[in-house]
């Protein structure tokens, strides 16, 4: 569908040689955000609040890092030949959430055996902070006109976009053409996992499930909404990363899930709870 409006101002604040972007302002807010979360249900069970605020410290750094080694590992053919410097140009776009992921539990498992602290209670109690980070940061995304879906139609429009924010729409106007906003399809999703997170904490308080029923809660919403995007990496021909890494991560959640019941290591205890 053809379209004319103007699009946001990508730039938050502009101090000369120092230009601050609205995608990292909203980066910034998620992750302080989710920190914020995290330590208060740290400090609910006892625990100490430094604990995260060590952990951040580290797997924020990392998680970007391995964000940005996913991305190029499976863009690889667009960056042979080039300047070997913009494999590190993150700054003009090109991390993968899933890297991110493998990067944050990676340092999870380190810091925790170090910290002799357990692994499961430490993810648990990210779990939400996770995906509300995610849900805040799509909006990243948003400001920077990418990570949308395809063209949308006519009818489309008229029954469901036209009722959104003018922003919104104004912003999802690229070139002259209405695009899908997915930003927000994944952003709604997620402030719905994070619901659902906070409810099975409070009714299924299983230690380590609360953080799988994250990856899968995830998984499930980004491997539909990963088939409207326009940007995807492909694995084989036609097969998308994100949508076979998220159906993969569904099998090993619920099979991790299987296992850890049927061997009993969901009946140790800790806080006085019995998991």
């Amino acid at each position: 569908m053809s379209c004319s409006a103007p699009g946001l101002d990508r730039v938050f604040l502009d101090l000369g040689p120092l230009t601050v972007y609205w995608y990292g302002v909203i980066i910034a807010t998620g992750a302080f955000l989710g920190l914020w979360l995290a330590t208060r249900e740290a400090d609910r069970l006892g625990l100490k609040k430094d604990l995260f605020v060590d952990l951040v410290v580290f797997a924020i750094p990392i998680a970007i890092i391995s964000a940005r080694i996913y991305y190029v590992i499976f863009e690889w053919e667009n960056y042979v030949g080039g300047p070997w410097w913009d494999i590190f140009a993150i700054w003009e776009g090109g991390i993968a959430i899933h890297g991110a992921l493998i990067g944050s539990v990676l340092t999870a498992i380190i810091y925790t055996r170090i910290k002799k602290v357990s692994f499961w209670q430490i993810v648990d109690i990210a779990a939400p902070s996770l995906i509300l980070g995610q849900a805040i940061g799509r909006w990243g995304n948003f400001m920077n006109q990418e990570a949308h879906g395809g063209p949308v139609s006519e009818a489309y429009y008229n029954n469901f976009m036209q009722y959104m924010p003018d922003f919104i729409t104004n912003q999802m106007c690229i070139g002259g053409t209405m695009y899908h906003p997915t930003f927000l399809y994944e952003s709604v999703w997620n402030f719905l996992g994070l619901l659902f997170l906070i409810l099975l904490r409070k009714y299924n308080p299983i230690r380590g499930e609360l953080f799988l029923s994250y990856v899968i809660w995830y998984s499930v919403g980004r491997f539909f909404i990963e088939g409207m995007r326009t940007d995807s990496l492909y694995i084989i021909g036609s097969l998308r990363t994100a949508q076979f890494i998220s159906v993969l991560l569904v099998v090993i959640c619920i099979a991790i899930m299987i296992y850890r019941r049927k061997t009993g290591q969901v009946n140790r205890r800790y806080n006085g709870k019995k998991l």
